[in-house]
């Protein structure tokens, strides 16, 4: 896949069919030729269960009582899907949103309730802690691990602002932010609640708010972040 730029994402959204999309199970059942075209249509004898957009199944639903469908609405006017992951090589979790465009490396993790954004990439061997976000066209290297709700700040708009960039080998600890625009060394280390709003040098380690250079990553920090190639065997 290739990373596709602000101006792209931009066009991207601008122009997608606006769907929104649901689950209806609906008692009866229906004749194949009364489903529209789009929808996917599951019949047995007393039960359908219709998914598409609303717009294309709503005609369906307009004289039927109420209390005899159930609906799920997943989301309204999106213009992005959901990833399709099945493919992926990947270790992804229960509860992680990933929108379409993101980019996931070999034998990276995604935890639970990560959220990532159109346009972001993740490098091979990287962990994305739970409830983590990475932002629109967040972009971390490998072998990284970006620690449990830390937040990448996404660029989309302006077209020519820059993205989050994080490194090769680099930690963010839990709930640290890291503002847009923002680069991060290879082998950096960002305190946990740490707001870095200036590059981090490589081989450093920054904490505090605003975060600054506490030291220079030693073995004792080596240690500490060390990355578990096990957790990430598939």
């Amino acid at each position: 896949m290739q990373k596709m730029t602000a101006t792209e994402i931009i066009q991207y959204i601008g122009t997608a069919k606006k769907e929104t999309p649901v689950k209806v199970y609906l008692q009866g059942t229906l004749k194949p030729a009364v489903v529209p075209a789009g929808v996917k249509c599951f019949a047995t004898p007393g039960l359908t269960i219709l998914i598409g957009d609303y717009q294309a199944i709503a005609p369906l639903l307009a004289d039927r009582p109420a209390a005899t469908y159930d609906l799920e609405i997943s989301a309204r006017h999106s213009a992005v899907p959901l990833l399709d992951t099945k493919d992926i090589n990947a270790r992804i979790e229960p509860g992680a949103v990933i929108r379409d465009q993101v980019e996931i490396g070999d034998n990276a993790i995604i935890m639970m309730g990560a959220i990532i954004n159109i346009g972001a990439v993740i490098g091979a061997g990287t962990m994305i802690d739970m409830g983590a976000v990475l932002g629109g066209r967040a972009t971390v290297g490998r072998d990284s691990h970006i620690g449990a709700n830390a937040v990448l700040a996404g660029v989309i708009e302006p077209a020519s602002a820059m993205p989050v960039r994080i490194g090769d080998r680099v930690t963010v600890g839990a709930n640290a932010v890291v503002l847009e625009g923002v680069q991060v060394g290879n082998d950096a280390v960002v305190g946990a609640g740490a707001v870095v709003t200036k590059d981090v040098a490589p081989g450093t380690v920054v904490a505090g708010v605003p975060a600054r250079i506490v030291k220079v990553k030693d073995h004792q920090t080596t240690a500490k972040t060390h990355i578990e190639a096990q957790l990430r065997e598939l």
